[in-house]
């Protein structure tokens, strides 16, 4: 019995090292086709209007009421201490290093990413990624490249309105709402809140679009079992995504705060 509970971890680590490796030469050759000429700008701009424009009305609503109960909690607290001026500052630093760019990720992971896998699924259960290739054509430059380019490009973008919009939302609470001081809640933001903090929040938001778009063509586009594996392998490009997001933002904060 404890000899195939062994084999079942050996097992499933065989498969993940198996499954990051494929992962990775799907991402290398992603690069390599990123940069050969044609370059298909159009492409790349269709797919910014549906990953980035399409995706920021839900972006905006959860900044918005992210920050809005940040600032409701964190007053509740701070009030035990009377340092209410507080909440302006952490709701910025909360937004920009954190919260901005892990939510604005998995909400568009959640509305585009599963849209790519879908996408990419049914084209290969309908064999038209086959019929590209009989083309004489490469289909990771065409239906793959441009959709990463476009997230790695729009996620800053995305997490840049979601931390404006989001401080605006903490400003509404906290000054309008519970009446904390304007000027010791944006004095505080001014003093604590740094570029540094901005800058590294929109870098992380771009690997996490590299991250997200990544994993979801990959699963797209190695789809398996008709319409049900396109269900499945949705499900799975979701899960993968949100998850290595999650821990990589761990190993991305560690290294850059």
């Amino acid at each position: 019995m404890f000899k195939d509970f062994l084999e079942g971890i050996a097992r499933s680590v065989r498969n993940g090292l198996k499954a990051l490796g494929s992962v990775s030469t799907f991402f290398v050759q992603c690069l390599y086709q990123s940069v050969r000429r044609p370059f298909k700008v159009n492409y790349i701009f269709k797919q910014m209007e549906f990953i980035g424009v399409n995706s920021l009305l839900v972006v905006a609503i959860t900044g918005t009421f992210t920050g809005m109960v940040l600032a409701l909690q964190s007053s509740y607290g701070f009030k035990k201490f009377g340092a209410e001026g507080m909440v302006g500052a952490i709701v910025a630093l909360s937004m920009t290093r954190e919260l901005g760019p892990v939510l604005t990720s998995l909400m568009v992971t959640g509305r585009a990413g599963s849209a790519m896998t879908a996408e990419l699924g049914s084209m290969r259960v309908t064999e038209q990624i086959d019929a590209i290739t009989v083309m004489a054509l490469n289909p990771i430059k065409y239906l793959v490249a441009p959709r990463v380019i476009a997230s790695f490009l729009m996620l800053p973008v995305l997490t840049a309105i979601s931390n404006f919009v989001g401080i605006i939302g903490g400003y509404l609470v906290g000054v309008k709402l519970l009446g904390i001081n304007e000027g010791a809640f944006v004095n505080k933001m001014e003093k604590i809140l740094g570029l540094e903090d901005i800058y590294n929040g929109l870098i992380k938001a771009a690997f996490f679009g590299i991250i997200m778009s990544v994993i979801c063509c990959y699963k797209g586009f190695n789809t398996k079992g008709g319409a049900e594996g396109v269900g499945r392998a949705t499900t799975e490009a979701v899960v993968a995504s949100c998850l290595t997001i999650l821990v990589s933002d761990y190993v991305l904060t560690s290294l850059m705060f």
